[in-house]
């Protein structure tokens, strides 16, 4: 079966470099269309559809601050990261304000670009399973119902609060992997402040006594990075 590739939309009025990026990202493996100008970058986004747009900031006829607010009016979705020359705090704010998801600043290695492209790639994906209509889970001996936030074993019902259950769906939707500090106090809490991190490492020690019946399950803190749910044979 054909895998697709990733649709990558890039915006770069450098003759020079835009050329050079297209070809670097479609040896990479992306499917990449590459527009001169802010107007035409949002022509090809409106009559198509895209994974990941790369906007530089400044552009002739249309800029991409603009061009981002504009997108993000009917596609809240679709990520962006900003190529900029510039690198002062307010234009990296002003940036995030328009919707981006990273910010990259001019001159960067191509290397660089291809790791912010796969983690903002890899990020969004796991939103969009985090969106989606899939709300039963199997933990070992439980089943979790994030739609009804219950957790059962056996015959057991627990309830759980609304952050409980959002924490444990997002460790269930990255079971085995890293759950990313960070990305669960933002998506959760909104914020990654010292005292939303404890509250959270509070819900994790619930969640723990919630999954004690069984001994396969552990949710094991990652130092400096997260939390694993682990489900052992």
């Amino acid at each position: 079966m054909e895998t697709l590739k990733p649709k990558i939309l890039l915006a770069e009025d450098d003759t020079s470099l835009g050329p050079l990026l297209q070809e670097y990202l479609e040896a990479k493996g992306f499917e990449t269309k590459l527009a001169e100008d802010g107007k035409k970058a949002g022509d090809l986004f409106f009559k198509g559809s895209f994974d990941l747009l790369l906007l530089d900031i400044m552009m002739p006829n249309k800029d991409g601050l603009t061009l981002a607010k504009e997108i993000r009016v009917s596609n809240p979705q679709t990520p962006i990261i900003f190529l900029t020359a510039k690198s002062m705090k307010e234009d990296t704010i002003e940036g995030f304000n328009a919707g981006a998801d990273d910010y990259i600043t001019k001159p960067f290695s191509m290397e660089e670009l291809l790791v912010r492209v796969q983690a903002v790639l890899r990020r969004t994906n796991k939103s969009r399973v985090n969106d989606s209509s899939v709300h039963i889970f199997s933990i070992g001996a439980y089943q979790f119902d994030s739609e009804k936030q219950v957790l059962q074993f056996n015959a057991k019902q627990q309830r759980l609060t609304t952050k409980e259950n959002q924490l444990l769906r997002l460790l269930c939707i990255h079971e085995n992997e890293i759950l990313d500090r960070t990305f669960a106090l933002k998506s959760i809490w909104k914020d990654d402040n010292y005292f939303n991190g404890r509250s959270m490492d509070v819900y994790i020690a619930k969640l723990r006594k919630y999954l004690k019946e069984d001994s396969k399950i552990e949710i094991i803190n990652v130092h400096g990075k997260g939390f694993k749910l682990l489900l052992n044979s």
